[in-house]
């Protein structure tokens, strides 16, 4: 009977040790959490710097507006053009009026367009 006692109150210290390691774990869980919440929370958003974002996406709208509006070398070197939007449209519906002939075009401007750059030797 002695021996049980022994047993149990044994039990109950371990037990009680892995509760308190578990709430420790926890409390140094939540404590981490909020020094990371409280240290990466964001700025508020000034004027400045909300007229800076707004200054940023009208020239992100311009230069993409510009991308799809104008004839530009995508690649001098490979000869890859960029066309206007509604030219390119144009161009597709025009092209695939043939499918098969479209799709080797297709092939071989895709092959052009990933090929690797020529290897440059070293003296």
């Amino acid at each position: 009977m002695e021996k049980t006692v022994v047993n149990t109150r044994l039990d109950r210290a371990r037990l009680t040790a892995y509760v308190v390691a578990i709430l420790g774990c926890l409390l140094v869980v939540g404590w981490m959490a909020w020094l990371l919440t409280r240290e990466a929370a964001a700025q508020p958003v000034n004027k400045g710097r909300a007229d800076e974002r707004r200054k940023n996406l009208s020239d992100l709208n311009a230069a993409n507006q510009q991308m799809l509006n104008t004839y530009d070398w995508q690649d001098k070197a490979k000869g890859l053009v960029r066309l206007p939007i509604d030219r390119a449209i144009e161009v597709t519906v025009a092209e695939w009026r043939d499918p098969k002939a479209a799709r080797t075009n297709l092939i071989s401007r895709a092959e052009k367009a990933s090929a690797p750059p020529p290897k440059v030797e070293y003296e």
